[in-house]
């Protein structure tokens, strides 16, 4: 009698602690079918399923487009740390054909879009230690930083290049997580201090030259508007390089205010439900998930390596992740993802992007989250 008495209290004891700690914003407990394991599962699983995607437009793509890089490095590196080994195959396999009949999907790595393809190589040589996946990505790694080449070369790109930068800056907030996401990984994979150098000097540039005092990040230097997933690439960009960059690093200090500043501002803009909007000061705009899920996983990223006050920031991570796998059908396919957008200097042009479901712009960010929360 005695010891059904204290199981039972020690049930209810778990119980209570559950609660408590769901309540107060932790990370580990989540309600049934929304744990980290479980959507990322779902979400990696519909990418293998899907034929290499084209920004929405019937056929294959001319080459892999960095939207499905950006999933495929999600999947990867969830199925590493959920310790799936038949989901870690399959995606290697989804690489097989990129070696012979359809290498000519391997993207020129002639523009920032194209060079992060770099990342999955280099990550597949992280899992895999295969020789082939190291040359691979590092020779894409070493282009982006060699001397300006090919039709896409300009009197700028020269200018750049000249500046110690990648030949491939423009000075748009995307590029803070194409350029930084595969120099990062080249470091990852050779430990060459070069290419970690690399990345956190670009970081400190885009840093300076388009995060405003609010800590968000217009568009272009041209383009006064906060758009959500821009800001989000930036988001993401800095914590992936900030988990890499060694403490020793002159350029740390610069880039963790950077992002300090930006989650700050972050938390002020995020709306009661947990979401983040498509213009992320403009409370008539829509909510948008692609943005909100690189937001949720800055943020969880930065509670897990202690840079933000574990307090403040660990219930809005959590209201993040929450809200965005809301948004998620059937098919595990994320609804209201902004379309590809180019800039342009018109507030109206932003609120009337299309509204996408199933984009791995949005499928992207969603395996970040559940990565970073099995960290």
């Amino acid at each position: 009698m005695k010891n059904a008495v204290k199981y039972l209290l020690a049930g209810w004891v778990a119980g209570i602690s559950y609660v408590v700690n769901a309540q107060s914003g932790d990370l580990k407990h989540w309600p049934k079918g929304s744990s980290p394991e479980e959507i990322g599962l779902k979400v990696a699983d519909r990418f293998v399923a899907t034929p290499h995607p084209n920004f929405g437009r019937p056929g294959p793509p001319n080459s892999i487009t960095y939207p499905e890089v950006c999933a495929w490095y999600g999947a990867l590196t969830f199925a590493k740390l959920s310790g799936n080994k038949a989901l870690s195959d399959q995606l290697e396999k989804r690489f097989e054909p990129l070696e012979n009949e359809e290498a000519k999907l391997i993207p020129i790595p002639d523009h920032v879009d194209h060079s992060v393809f770099g990342a999955i190589p280099l990550e597949l040589y992280i899992e895999t230690k295969k020789p082939k996946y190291l040359t691979i990505g590092k020779t894409i790694a070493d282009k982006q930083w060699g001397s300006p080449e090919g039709p896409r070369a300009t009197a700028e790109s020269q200018k750049y290049y000249d500046q110690g930068l990648t030949w491939q800056t423009r000075l748009w907030i995307d590029d803070m997580f194409m350029i930084t996401a595969v120099q990062s990984q080249a470091y990852i994979a050779t430990g060459e201090p070069k290419y970690i150098e690399r990345a956190a000097k670009e970081m400190v540039v885009y840093l300076n030259e388009l995060q405003r005092p609010n800590g968000l990040f217009y568009h272009a230097p041209d383009v006064p508007f906060f758009w959500g997933r821009g800001n989000g690439w930036m988001a993401a960009g800095m914590s992936e390089l900030l988990r890499v960059l060694p403490a020793s690093n002159p350029d740390r200090k610069r880039i963790m205010e950077g992002y300090k500043t930006m989650m700050a501002s972050l938390l002020k803009y995020q709306a009661p439900d947990g979401m983040w909007r498509q213009l992320i000061d403009d409370p008539e705009s829509w909510p948008e998930t692609s943005g909100t899920g690189m937001f949720t996983f800055a943020m969880i990223t930065g509670v897990k390596n202690g840079w933000l006050d574990k307090a403040t920031y660990t219930p809005a991570a959590r209201k993040g992740w929450l809200a965005l796998i809301t948004y998620l059908d059937n098919n595990s396919d994320i609804r209201e993802v902004c379309e590809g957008t180019n800039k342009k200097n018109d507030h109206q042009y932003y609120l009337d992007r299309k509204r996408i479901t199933g984009d791995m712009h949005g499928q992207a960010p969603v395996l970040w989250c559940a990565t970073a929360l099995l960290r």
